[in-house]
């Protein structure tokens, strides 16, 4: 007998019903994998086109070889974030050696505190000596070269890549996400004779750009410069995590338009897709961060204050650099930096700027260069 017209329309509204409630299901499980499909389908070759005025690979240097992506190996790279206002010559605020390890998603990140003293490679004195000075004036003497050259001196390590971020330029582009989340627990109140003078409330739920570049440019608590690079660490990471989240990449070509010339980089445009896509597809994705410990001091009464790394800790980090980009060190037997040794079970973010103020003497008063 056939069924009533009015059961099998029922019968079929159910089963509408059901597909929609499993295609829901098997879309937020696997959101990640739809997203990256319609940027692939929507957005790549866009992207693509916007990112090559960002492409610019440092003279004098050789430039890097194409990678067939998929069976690359471990790779450094330099992260500078450079403090640029107005027409001033910036100075590399941030300096991240960061090695990213593309087949297993492991990516270690060791920060230099901006006042450590050390060579700077490519300047002499006048009488042809070495060239020793705070780090972050690098930048300001060679642009990103000398800033490379000068970290591969005192990790004894190559740089294979590097990218430098006005941090001006990340104001715009938060306040575009959203604002970001940041573990601010109390006020951070800049107020120094020397300093620029902001207040940075704690407890929001999400801060726009110029309360997170604020909390960047911080500088007057106890843990001074070590401090600092710990929140540039928690900064980067809040925005990765931002931008990594379900409904944001719809939103990249605006976000690099925003940029514009305040990101450079000597990944090419391909490069940094292929590594972006990868890294979000990785379920195990971890990253292990640590700041060069030391102390400050000056060399003369009344003179120059400095950061001195300390000795072991630069030893050590400089075999973390080495066994982290050998292609033959599986993940499980990855050596992490001493925060992490009673943590290798579980991903990790990077470390707070509370954790890291303990390790270094305080800093000056004013900022001086």
């Amino acid at each position: 007998m056939t069924q009533p017209i009015k059961s099998r329309k029922k019968k079929w509204l159910i089963a509408i019903l059901a597909f929609v409630v499993v295609a829901g299901i098997a879309g937020y499980y696997n959101r990640t994998a739809l997203a990256l499909w319609g940027f692939d389908v929507f957005l790549s070759d866009k992207v693509e086109k916007k990112l090559e005025i960002s492409y610019k690979p440092l003279e004098g240097r050789p430039v890097p070889e194409p990678v067939v992506y998929k069976q690359e190996d471990p790779f450094s790279l330099l992260l500078l974030g450079v403090d640029q206002r107005d027409q001033e010559i910036g100075r590399s605020d941030t300096m991240i050696y960061t090695v990213i390890r593309p087949a297993d998603g492991a990516i270690l990140m060791i920060s230099i505190p901006r006042d450590t003293y050390t060579e700077i490679v490519g300047k002499e004195t006048k009488s042809g000596n070495e060239y020793k000075d705070k780090i972050t004036h690098a930048f300001a003497f060679g642009g990103a070269k000398m800033s490379v050259e000068t970290v591969e001196k005192l990790f004894d390590a190559k740089v294979d890549h590097y990218a430098t971020i006005n941090f001006t330029g990340f104001r715009d582009v938060i306040d575009a996400m959203g604002g970001i989340s940041l573990p601010i627990a109390e006020d951070l109140v800049n107020k120094e004779a020397d300093h620029e003078k902001f207040i940075v409330k704690a407890g929001q739920d999400s801060y726009n750009g110029k309360d997170a570049l604020n909390y960047v440019r911080y500088r007057e608590d106890a843990g001074g410069d070590t401090s600092r690079a710990g929140r540039h660490q928690v900064f980067l990471n809040a925005i990765m995590n931002k931008a990594a989240q379900v409904g944001q990449w719809s939103e990249i070509p605006e976000l690099i338009d925003i940029m514009g010339q305040n990101f450079s980089t000597d990944l090419t445009p391909e490069h940094m897709i292929d590594l972006a896509k990868n890294m979000l597809q990785s379920g195990n994705r971890t990253i292990y961060s640590h700041t060069l410990k030391g102390e400050g001091h000056r060399l003369a009464e009344h003179g120059t204050w400095y950061f001195f790394a300390d000795e072991d800790d630069l030893t050590s980090s400089i075999g973390l650099i080495q066994a982290w980009l050998n292609p033959a060190t599986n993940k499980e037997q990855l050596p992490l930096p001493e925060e992490y040794q009673n943590k290798t079970t579980k991903p990790v973010e990077s470390l707070s700027a509370s954790s890291t103020s303990k390790e270094s003497s305080a800093s000056p008063s004013a900022d001086e260069r």
